[in-house]
């Protein structure tokens, strides 16, 4: 995996909120664009300095596209950067129908058979 990558997408993503709403509404086409118009430029905002040999796996591309967090987790991608991303996605909806940490709550559920076991690492 491509942790780095991965990392990366789900860090802009979560903190831009017009790629939020459009990988909301379209995840495959947001991840088709973010691949493109922004993962292969170093930091965030730069705009000099690009790289070329970071890709997406096509799981991982397949999990950002379905928005699965739990493959997400298991491949490596770092815990946090998935529940806030998902719960900028996902928090209104769930509250709405569910009441408050509904989102939240789910996570940890789908999260439940890593307990006991160690977490994976997020090393590159």
């Amino acid at each position: 995996m491509s942790k780095y990558y991965v990392n990366k997408f789900l860090y802009q993503v979560d903190r831009d909120p017009e790629l939020l709403a459009a990988y909301k509404a379209d995840p495959d086409g947001l991840v088709e664009r973010w691949e493109t118009e922004y993962g292969p430029w170093l930091g965030t905002g730069n705009r000099v300095e690009k790289t070329s040999w970071l890709s997406f796996t096509d799981e991982e591309r397949r999990a950002l596209v379905e928005h699965d967090y739990t493959r997400l987790f298991e491949l490596g991608a770092h815990f946090f950067l998935t529940l806030t991303i998902f719960i900028a996605l996902y928090n209104d909806d769930y509250e709405t129908k569910s009441g408050p940490l509904a989102f939240q709550r789910e996570y940890a559920v789908k999260l439940a058979h890593w307990l006991g076991k160690d977490y994976p690492t997020v090393a590159l």
